[in-house]
């Protein structure tokens, strides 16, 4: 595609916009030279319910006291 001038990017901005927004890349001109580029945006995919499944691995003890620790928070409470 030709480059667009900016003052006919100015008066046409949301065709321009709606153009990239389908993939298409839009180089803005200055004085005939190329100065900018309207692009569109990279999709970032939706995120869900599941979308770790089978990624996450949890240890079987994962929720299991830890005695040490335990110990230590109530040495601290104790004083």
């Amino acid at each position: 595609m030709k480059p667009v001038s900016i003052y006919d990017a100015k008066a046409r901005l949301s065709e321009l916009v709606q153009r990239a927004s389908k993939g298409e890349v839009i180089v803005l001109a200055k004085n005939g030279k190329p100065v900018a580029r309207i692009v569109p945006l990279e999709r970032t995919p939706r995120r869900g319910p599941g979308g770790w499944k089978g990624q996450v691995v949890y240890a079987k003890d994962f929720d299991e006291a830890d005695a040490i620790l335990e110990d230590a928070m109530l040495e601290k409470v104790r004083g």
